[in-house]
């Protein structure tokens, strides 16, 4: 049986002293992320578990898990994930600041039956973030523990003015957790239905034939590109650059998807 895009598991962990752990860790501590062509803006982490052959902490490895500085050094991580029984071969602390966005992309490393299963818990977890999955936006709050098949298509967007922090658990394939990503399932939320911006200048390409054609003449991608995001900013319609080209990657794959036999 395959597994779900995304699940909110039936736990919790311990928000109050992972907040207090969180607040413990020094400014200085925290690099930049080294998936540097996926991001604009701040975006880093803290590495509390990782593979002793990664290139950088932060980077995955096929060695044995080891631990670091912030996991020995303060036993509130270890604390507050107690009651959780998991095989933890990677835990990493990652911050997205005001403004920044991570790109679409996949993590192939997580796909296919044997591979680690990703969990996301929210410990600062701004309203104004949007986590797209499989262009759907997760309704993920702080203290929950979600399972999410991160090999699918995703980017995230921080329009706050405060950092999104997640606690990013990879861990082995266990009977107990397949099952508590199986029994979070009936009780998971529905992705957030709000339409965006681009929705709903896609919306208005269908209505406006003459906004349609005036587009649909232009065979360079670069002038496509430049063109609706003008066109949609005269409407008062904000989207991003790297939003509209996930759209139209997403736009191929469809099409491309339906002539598989």
């Amino acid at each position: 049986m395959s597994r779900p895009a995304f699940s909110r598991l039936p736990l919790t962990a311990d928000l109050p002293l992972l907040l207090q752990a969180l607040a413990a860790i020094d400014d200085a501590a925290w690099r930049g992320h080294f998936n540097t062509a996926y991001f604009a803006g701040d975006w880093s982490g803290v590495a509390l578990i990782s593979a002793a052959d990664a290139l950088t902490e932060l980077s995955p490895g096929s060695a044995e898990p080891v631990k670091r500085n912030p996991w020995l050094n303060d036993r509130r991580w270890q604390q507050a994930l107690r009651d959780l029984p998991l095989d933890i071969v990677s835990a990493r602390l990652l911050r997205l600041g005001p403004g920044g966005q991570i790109h679409e992309h996949r993590d192939y490393d997580l796909e296919g039956v044997d591979a680690d299963l990703r969990l996301h818990i929210p410990l600062l977890s701004p309203p104004a973030v949007d986590f797209w999955l499989d262009g759907q936006r997760m309704p993920m709050r702080a203290g929950e523990c979600w399972f999410l098949d991160l090999a699918r298509p995703h980017r995230v967007d921080n329009r706050d003015r405060t950092a999104r922090i997640h606690l990013v658990l990879d861990c082995r394939p266990s009977p107990w957790l397949e099952q508590m990503i199986a029994n979070g399932l009936p009780s998971t939320p529905l992705p957030d239905a709000t339409e965006t911006a681009l929705q709903r200048f896609q919306r208005l390409l269908v209505t406006e034939p003459l906004l349609s054609a005036a587009l649909q003449a232009l065979q360079d991608r670069e002038a496509f590109t430049d063109q609706t995001l003008t066109l949609a900013a005269e409407r008062g319609l904000h989207f991003s650059r790297e939003e509209l080209l996930a759209a139209m990657r997403n736009g191929r794959r469809s099409w491309n998807e339906q002539w598989r036999l």
